[in-house]
């Protein structure tokens, strides 16, 4: 696979079936946050859409998936700076998260902060029994974490985490719902391909509405979450993809 840089600090590949692959590119700094980071994976996601990409899949060059964020950075800088560089990092987030297509995190090493904030963000995690989550910040005299955290493991779970310093295995995380996929580090690439074969074999538009339907309406009443869904199906009518998926359906056997 051959990649292209974006700002240096992600890496970049768009696959023939349509697998955008972004890559955390700071191994020397076990891919901490800094704000080149956080302007990198926003433009990342920006291409991805843009690019139209079919699958969103994120990883770490090096051991490490993300060490949180670059505190040397953060040495030098002012309130106002902090302050900016964390809404950079809020905004690569929020974009990871509001991708239209499916997005998926790979992560094979620890995930601190800002790693756990990139894994949380996507569709759902596959980790390596080398993975490890922690959000440390309140014991660093900061605040981070409080939001996407409690709303997968739960508050009990994320404040254990963020007031002890606690580093969830990568079995506690499946356990919590925050992994989705454990698989040993031989296996890794071939149930990745397996996954990716799925996704981007499927009905992009479908894809697309049924992420929508299944974030939206977690927002919403179930009044209002049915409302979203009987407007996907609307859409999807509307667009005929289904009329081609159904007109193959039973050939192969055949």
């Amino acid at each position: 696979m051959s990649e292209t840089a974006l700002c240096d600090e992600v890496l970049w590949n768009l696959s023939e079936n349509g697998v955008a692959t972004l890559i955390l590119n700071r191994p020397e700094a076990r891919n901490a946050l800094n704000t080149g980071l956080a302007e990198a994976l926003l433009a990342a996601t920006r291409r991805a859409v843009v690019e139209d990409a079919r699958l969103v899949v994120i990883r770490a060059a090096g051991p490490v998936f993300c060490a949180g964020a670059d505190l040397k950075e953060r040495k030098g800088m002012t309130e106002d700076q902090v302050r900016a560089r964390r809404l950079k990092g809020f905004a690569a987030y929020d974009a990871i998260e509001r991708l239209p297509m499916p997005s998926i995190a790979v992560v094979e090493g620890q995930a601190v902060g800002s790693g756990v904030e990139i894994a949380a963000a996507c569709d759902f995690v596959i980790a390596t029994l080398r993975a490890g989550f922690r959000t440390p910040e309140a014991l660093w005299g900061t605040v981070g974490a409080t939001q996407r955290l409690s709303r997968v493991l739960g508050k009990r779970l994320a404040k254990d985490m963020m007031f002890t310093g606690r580093t969830l295995s990568a079995e506690e995380a499946r356990e919590g719902g925050l992994v989705t996929r454990l698989v040993e580090p031989e296996a890794l690439e071939a149930l990745l391909a397996e996954i990716a074969t799925t996704i981007t074999g499927a009905p992009p538009a479908a894809m697309r509405l049924a992420k929508r339907c299944v974030d939206e309406g977690l927002e919403r009443d179930p009044r209002g979450a049915l409302a979203t869904e009987l407007m996907a199906i609307e859409e999807s009518l509307a667009g005929g993809e289904w009329r081609k998926t159904m007109g193959a359906f039973g050939k192969a056997s055949s």
